[in-house]
């Protein structure tokens, strides 16, 4: 077990390293083919390509022990400097939040939720400029899209405001973007 646990810890700080490496030599820029005026679309490989900004637990309902989604955020490559450097987004930056179901049991640490079911896709881009003007998918910044698991160039989103903007409201003073909960950004 204890060769195992160092294995993993090895080899998380090797990806750690290597990430540094490829961020510092980064722009932020968005990939090509991901934007158009009235769509967005899951970025490829972005688990392999883009920096890990951080996890959300979100508690289960009363009575139930764990919690009943986790949210793993991911922004494109070079954000994170970026951002701690000028304390904005740059035009270009690229978050996806993966939305898993999850399962929770007992284990040697206490009662414990894990990721299980892909759920789907949250993409923002940063468009400061908003040059996108008459799209229901661009405004206040940003463009917005969900994309149901399995669709990942099918965004369900028709228009920002009442399909994604609501749940952000909280984080309007922050560019709409929960910057407390990424430790990572803070300088």
């Amino acid at each position: 077990m204890k060769k195992h646990i160092f294995a993993v810890a090895a080899t998380a700080g090797l990806a750690a390293l290597v990430s540094g490496i490829f961020v510092m030599s980064s722009s932020v820029a968005q990939p090509a083919g991901l934007v158009s005026r009235d769509s967005l679309r899951v970025p490829e490989n972005y688990r392999m390509r883009y920096e890990v900004l951080g996890t959300w637990a979100i508690a289960a309902d009363a009575g139930t022990p764990g919690a009943k989604e986790m949210h793993n955020v991911f922004v494109s490559p070079g954000a994170i400097a970026a951002y701690r450097k000028s304390g904005k987004w740059k035009d270009g930056t690229v978050l996806v939040k993966e939305v898993y179901g999850t399962s929770t049991g007992n284990m040697t640490t206490g009662t414990v939720s894990h990721a299980d079911t892909l759920k789907g896709w949250f993409v923002m881009v940063k468009d400061s400029k908003n040059s996108h003007p008459g799209s229901k998918l661009w405004g206040d910044g940003w463009g917005w899209s969900w994309f149901d698991a399995g669709k990942p160039t099918q965004t369900t989103s028709t228009d920002y405001h009442t399909d994604c903007q609501g749940c952000h409201i909280p984080a309007k003073n922050t560019d709409w973007i929960y910057t407390q909960g990424y430790p990572v950004l803070k300088r």
